[in-house]
């Protein structure tokens, strides 16, 4: 598989550094929570900007334990049910209790408007990629990161690779290999062990 110019996988500490800069924004409960639906829950630049409330509720009306993320406000048919990171539910309980009559039905919104476009989702993540100096990075870093990483524990919890392809919402499990970053330290280890 050729290397190609895919978005880089962010490492822990690079993610530990966003979350510390996100706190110092002007919005930083919303851009926390933008950050974390890419990193824990892999959705993509539109499908942040078209998630709705609907989405993120139980039968209650409360932030659910999953995102029912429809065909809608994905690519395509990709609309797929996504259990929800702890981090990301406390974001989004936190996110909906600051947020002063979210009358809006979509979840991120800004001051001009209800929602907003995947485009300003992608252009926000530029623009704190390179604050930071991360290059190589963009918006779907952190949907590569949430791939990767759960491919490289899905096996501890008894699931497959076609597990993170749902969690991924492709229709073809290449697709879904093509966003795993490879890593050559666990290469070696697994050869040795032969």
């Amino acid at each position: 598989m050729g290397l190609g110019k895919q978005a880089k996988v962010l490492s822990k500490g690079q993610i530990d550094a966003v979350l510390s800069f996100l706190s110092t924004t002007r919005y930083p409960e919303r851009n926390r929570l933008i950050f974390l639906l890419s990193t824990k829950a892999g959705l993509r630049a539109k499908e942040i900007a078209q998630l709705t409330w609907w989405m993120t509720n139980d039968g209650t009306g409360e932030i659910g334990y999953e995102i029912c993320l429809q065909d809608v406000a994905s690519k395509g048919t990709s609309g797929r049910i996504i259990p929800l990171h702890a981090d990301v539910r406390a974001a989004l309980i936190d996110y909906r209790n600051r947020v002063i009559g979210f009358a809006g039905p979509f979840v991120i919104g800004t001051e001009r408007g209800l929602s907003t476009s995947p485009q300003a989702i992608v252009n926000m993540f530029q623009r704190w990629y390179r604050h930071l100096g991360f290059v190589g990075c963009s918006s779907h870093s952190g949907r590569r990161t949430f791939i990767t990483n759960a491919a490289r524990k899905i096996s501890t919890v008894g699931g497959s690779l076609r597990d993170v392809q749902v969690l991924a919402g492709h229709t073809n499990l290449r697709t879904t290999q093509r966003y795993i970053e490879q890593d050559v330290d666990a290469q070696r280890r697994v050869v040795q062990q032969m």
